[in-house]
Order: C-alpha cells, then structure tokens, then sequence
C-alpha cells in the first residue's frame, strides 16, 4: 500500500530522547482517557520520538478554547521531543463526523472546507510549536483511493461492529436513516493513522469509539495499534453545552482580549474550576485550593474569575494586553463608563431615526425583530441611559455612544467629521 507523503514539516525532532519526569507528568495530566491504560507509559519510556496524531476537521473558522485543550496535550507531547502529527480533516470534513449526532449533517463543498482550512491554519502556531510538527491534508491518501483499495479499507469492520457505536445504534434503534457514508467516516478516520504510522491519537472524550476504531483498522493493516488518549470536553459559556461554534458559545483563542476577558467574566460559576484547569492549564492543586476556597467562603467567585480571565487572555496575547483587558472590563462594568477607544459608526440620514433598523444596519443585532426585542428587555443604552422606544430624535442620538447589551459599543457621527 503506497501512501503519498507530502508532509510539511519544521525541524526533524531528535533519533531518540529521554523525556524528564516533569515532562512525563504534564502529559500523563489532565487525561480522561487512555486505551489500553497500560501501554503509554511504556511507550513514553521508549526513547524514540512517538508519533502522536491530531485530527481536525475544518468545518468552522475558529480554534476555540475547546479545541485548545487537546491542542495544548498535543504541545506537552511536543515539549517532551515526540513528534506531533497534525491532520486537517479537508476530505473527512466533506463527509462530517457524525459523532454525537442524530440526523444526517450537512455535506460542505471543497471550497467550504478550504476557506476554514486557510483560517484555521494562521492560529494553530498560538498554541503548538513550529517544530516537531507535520501537518497533513487526509485529501493525500484519502482522496487517492480506488474502488479496490476503498472495497480492502470496508473489509477491516464489520457492521455489526460499527452499530456498537452509541450514536449509530441509538438512530438505528429510532429509525432515523444512516448513511453508508456516515459508516465510512470512522474507517477513513482510522485509516489516517494507517496513513501517517500513529503511535498515539489525541481526541476529546466524544472521539474515543473512533479512535479505537483506528487502533483496530491499524492492526488489520499490520501496523502497531495507537494508544488512544482523550482529554475532557470544556464546556461552553452557556454553562450547559460542550463548546461550539454553531451553539455560538465559544471564545476564539485569536479573539479580542477585552472580547475574550468579557467572554470569560460571563461563564456561570460552576464552570470556574474545570475552566482554570483546561482552559487556563492552572495546575492541578491550585485547582483544587481555588475550589475549597470557593467552597468555605475564602474566596468570592467574582474575584476568581477575574484571575480565571486575566489567565486566559495572557495565554494568547501576554500579561501586558490582559492587564488592559481587565482595566477596560473594569471601565466599563465597575465603573460603568464606556471603554476609552470606542468604534464610530456613521448616522443615516432622516429623523427621526428608526433604532431596529440602525441596529440591523450596524451589525449590533441579527434582525430588525430581534434588535426589537433588546429595546424592550433595556439592553439598549445611548450615553447610558436606556432606550425605552424604537424611535428617537437625530439630535439626540448623534455624537451618543450606543451600547447594546454588555460588550458592544458605537459612536454615532455624522460621517463628515462632526458628532
């Protein structure tokens, strides 16, 4: 079996290494799970760079906070001298992981998956180290495959074998329709290992059925199985759901920092402590002081969260920016002024001025009705006092800073350099 190799690689990584015990322990952190638990330790004791594989299929345009916390366990593999197989899932992306899903998803066309491909590709060297890193497109081997190697890629399950996945067999049980492609979507994930020789493969909790299922196809290819390693799902600031950019309760590692710092302060306490140990890396037993102090009444939630968000935002853009993200957040929501750099918007003609439609207008709403819906709950503001109609007087409106709900600021102007 020929696999094309068109890997893009910065630095060959050493013929061998031996990794310290710190090194070791920050990789043996933070794990939820490891299949089979007696094989990683032994491999990391080795001493020879493991080749240890990240899917990601680009099917939005953001890394969040979520995908960074398997991108920061790729990066302490990284720290350890292994070698971090990256893969962008630009074929897989076309078919859709169907992990946790109960319908059929929408295909994307090539040209979908590439523009998120291009995005996301310029963040991921926030997080993982340009060398000891290959990234490679599964559009190489898989989109090479013929009929005959496509029938020998089937042959390696059984479908009685895929039906033990939880979400095939709940929607089997249901009888809601799986598609064949659906059922190759794990074999082609399996065979991206067979593709690039995995010693290790990274995954969230939901990826563990599929990544088993390489570790299988990799042994009926002749190759060693991977030892699979899942890291926990973060949950988004809905407080319910894991993050996601469709469920629109994600921070983008490449937002803002006063965006990501307002972000971050909105999260429901409960999540402070899983968010300090997988979003802000905080080690493990200062996790566990912040969550008795928050449990005894040392600490107030509001504070903690702060640092919890100070932490974050220094992750991305250093100590200097976080400080003023926090300054700005206190500006604004302490003492309730608007921040000190806010973004101009030019007034339309008319008066008096219709605010559903200049919400609309300036991207400060979604919809006319749903800008409706603001004014009526007083998330409204001009000069900060809240806005109790839908229409207003030009006079009054024009050189007013507009704030809607708690983050977003406008100074209106005439356009002609006067407010």
């Amino acid at each position: 079996m020929a696999i094309p190799n068109h890997a893009f690689t910065e630095g060959s990584g050493a013929s061998s290494l031996t990794s310290p015990p710190s090194m070791t322990a920050a990789i043996l952190r933070n794990l939820a799970t490891v299949q089979p638990a007696s094989e990683l330790e032994p491999r990391l004791t080795e001493g020879k760079p493991l080749r240890v594989k990240l899917g990601v299929d680009p099917t939005a345009p953001a890394v969040t906070l979520g995908w960074a916390v398997v991108l920061r366990k790729l990066r302490d593999f990284q720290d350890a001298g292994h070698t971090a197989v990256l893969i962008i899932g630009d074929f897989t992306a076309q078919v859709g992981d169907p992990s946790g899903r109960n319908e059929i998803r929408r295909r994307l066309s090539a040209g979908e998956v590439q523009g998120y491909a291009d995005k996301l590709l310029s963040q991921f060297d926030r997080i993982l180290a340009p060398d000891r890193l290959e990234i490679r497109y599964n559009s190489e081997w898989l989109g090479a495959l013929d009929m005959a190697a496509l029938l020998d890629l089937t042959a390696k399950a059984t479908v009685a074998q895929l039906l033990e996945r939880g979400d095939f067999a709940k929607r089997f049980e249901e009888g809601n329709p799986i598609s064949l492609m659906e059922f190759l979507y794990p074999m082609m994930q399996g065979y991206d290992s067979v593709a690039v020789e995995a010693d290790i493969e990274l995954g969230g909790t939901d990826q563990l059925w599929n990544l088993m299922m390489g570790r299988a196809i990799q042994a009926r290819y002749g190759q060693r199985p991977q030892v699979a390693v899942t890291v926990p799902l973060l949950v988004g600031t809905d407080g319910v759901n894991k993050m996601s950019q469709s469920l629109d309760n994600y921070i983008g590692v490449t937002d803002r920092p006063e965006d990501m710092f307002g972000k971050v302060m909105s999260i429901p306490d409960s999540l402070l402590q899983d968010w300090f140990l997988l979003a802000a890396w905080a080690d493990p037993a200062e996790v566990d002081e912040i969550g008795r102090g928050l449990a005894d009444g040392a600490l107030h939630p509001a504070a903690v969260k702060r640092d919890l968000a100070a932490r974050i935002v220094s992750l991305y853009w250093g100590e200097e920016e976080a400080a003023g993200a926090r300054a700005a957040f206190d500006r604004t929501f302490k003492d309730h002024r608007p921040p000190e750099e806010v973004d101009e918007a030019v007034l339309p003609p008319g008066d008096p001025v219709y605010l559903p439609t200049l919400l609309r207008d300036l991207g400060l709403a979604p919809s006319s009705n749903e800008a409706k819906r603001l004014i009526a709950q007083m998330a409204v503001s001009l000069d900060g006092l809240p806005v109790t109609g839908e229409e207003v007087a030009r006079d009054a409106v024009l050189g007013s800073i507009l704030r809607v709900g708690k983050r977003r600021f406008v100074r209106l102007t005439a356009g002609d350099g006067r407010s």
